[in-house]
């Protein structure tokens, strides 16, 4: 460990990569070496390592359960109980916030998750910002003011009903590999504010960040206690659920839409979920030739920043003939040709191998009239590990009459690749009930763009249409940082929101309406036989 600032010690950059990179456990309130360790293996060259992370077992699982046991159902901390910790909580992220502010801190933690989660400097130090500006919002008092209810008056004198946002209490936290900082963070936080005691699982290929970001936490006055954190793989936790589902009141789960609809089975329910989304962007009929290259550029990025592999990256691309033919593909095309490996515009995919994205074009390549509109190839000459994928910047058009010929069809068209990959097709005026069918076809709703300025196209569509985080207008896109604005999908009750107070309060609190009725009974009032 080294003092990166004073009165702050992380694991060191330099550090990363030696056998001085040891990931430990939190639980009970302490860091615990683990008696199993395995080398997490560089993302970008297969003859290094970065860290050892824990191997958890089932049989390590003990300590773990005890502390979601350990808090009450009430939690940590509500609005008549403990009440101080929501000042404390406040002071803590203002403290956060000034660390984050340090040059030296914030570079550390943008250079941190590009060795985890290859992403340029820019998409990474995007992470960054975001957590500081979510921990400058809720220093001081606003997290006590997360925490307000409403009042009504009562049927009588003396009686008073009064709402109050009430902590789950034992709380689970499972976050994926794409957003090392920014998701686990604002997650972790938001349960926290609320009064829960989070178990906090990420994805061991990045679970450092989150590590090191408790660990800041801690230095600057949270609890030890507060916060479990598991090194553990996906196997490992889903037995602690499995032991755990009478105690833990509600699992908060970002990641695969697919591991989502198994824990809600098993949770019985008690699951928040912001999953898969395959994200769809509609450019509208107005183009104008002084937009063209703006929009080209947030077609690229939207697609093919952090190698695609975002939740609200496009998956497919809706493109009415007039930005057809005015030469929007050729511009994307340029720009995403410019993507390398050197400055990590391009890099490693995580979650997806070279071989079933081929297979994935290939099946599309199947449909009538589709074709490869750039890209399709594997990457050359790096040492990114085989398990992993590396590939161009690829796009497949597919006719919009292939992709609703059959179910089938629109099946494989809609099913999600995690890498800088999509689809494309193209509309006119006259089949535009088609591109919003299959819109009210797709199967998760998490963010959406309608590239157009035109009002009554605008209307149409999000008339239309549900996904929960949905940008209109030229400057539309699918991806979005969330400090400034709800993040989440629509259109299922289990939908967890990040970013604001609301998606706050409402993913990790639920309603308690206590009435005070404090005046004596009237001697001559009766309560009638019923």
């Amino acid at each position: 460990m080294k003092e990166i600032i004073p009165g702050l010690e992380l694991i060191g950059l330099d550090e990363v990569g030696t056998p001085a990179a040891y990931l430990k456990n939190l639980v009970g309130g302490k860091w615990v070496q683990h008696h199993s360790y395995e080398a997490l293996a560089d993302p970008m060259d297969f003859h290094n390592y970065l860290c050892r992370y824990p191997v958890t077992g089932v049989d390590d699982l003990e300590p773990f359960i005890n502390g979601l046991a350990s808090c009450p159902k009430s939690g940590l901390h509500n609005p008549f109980k403990n009440i101080g910790r929501y000042l404390m909580l406040g002071e803590v992220s203002f403290k956060a916030a000034a660390m984050l502010q340090n040059e030296l801190v914030a570079d550390y933690f943008t250079r941190l998750i590009m060795r985890v989660m290859p992403k340029s400097y820019i998409q990474a130090m995007a992470e960054v910002t975001v957590v500081r500006q979510f921990l400058k919002n809720f220093g001081g008092d606003r997290v006590r003011f997360l925490a307000a209810g409403q009042h009504t008056p009562g049927d009588r004198p003396g009686q008073r009903p009064h709402d109050y946002r009430w902590p789950y209490g034992p709380v689970v936290i499972i976050s994926p590999f794409n957003f090392p900082l920014e998701i686990p963070a604002l997650q972790l936080l938001g349960a926290l504010y609320m009064g829960n005691r989070p178990t906090m699982k990420s994805a061991t290929t990045v679970s450092i960040v989150i590590e090191q970001f408790i660990r800041l936490l801690q230095a600057c006055g949270l609890p030890m206690t507060d916060v479990d954190l598991i090194h553990a793989g996906g196997k490992v936790v889903h037995e602690l659920l499995k032991r755990t589902v009478d105690i833990v009141r509600m699992v908060q789960f970002t990641g695969s839409s697919t591991v989502a609809e198994e824990l809600a089975v098993m949770l019985r329910g008690k699951i928040r979920v912001e999953d898969a989304g395959f994200d769809w962007k509609i450019l509208g009929p107005d183009f104008n030739p002084g937009y063209l290259n703006y929009v080209a550029d947030q077609c690229d990025q939207d697609t093919n920043a952090a190698t695609g592999q975002k939740c609200s990256k496009t998956s497919i691309l809706f493109v009415h003939d007039n930005w057809w033919n005015g030469g929007l593909i050729e511009r994307i095309k340029e720009r995403a040709a410019r993507r390398n490996i050197g400055d990590l515009t391009n890099g490693a995919i995580l979650t997806e191998t070279n071989q079933r994205i081929l297979d994935h074009i290939a099946e599309l390549l199947k449909l009538p009239g589709a074709h490869v509109l750039y890209g399709g190839n594997p990457l050359q000459n790096h040492q990114i590990p085989e398990m992993y994928g590396a590939m161009e910047p690829t796009a497949v058009f597919v006719p919009l009459k292939s992709i609703m010929a059959t179910p089938e069809a629109f099946q494989l068209v809609t099913t999600e690749i995690f890498a800088n990959f999509q689809v494309v097709t193209q509309f006119d005026d006259s089949n535009l009930d088609a591109v919003l069918q299959a819109c009210e076809r797709m199967a998760n709703h998490l963010t959406a763009a309608v590239v157009s300025n035109d009002p009554a196209f605008v209307n149409q569509v999000l008339g239309a249409t549900v996904n929960g985080t949905t940008y209109a207008g030229m400057h539309a896109r699918t991806t979005g940082a969330p400090q400034n604005h709800f993040f989440g999908p629509a259109g299922d009750p289990r939908g967890a929101g990040i970013g604001t107070p609301k998606a706050i309060s409402d993913t990790w609190s639920c309603e308690r309406c206590i009435i005070t009725d404090d005046m004596p009974p009237n001697p001559d009032e009766k309560i009638a036989l019923s």
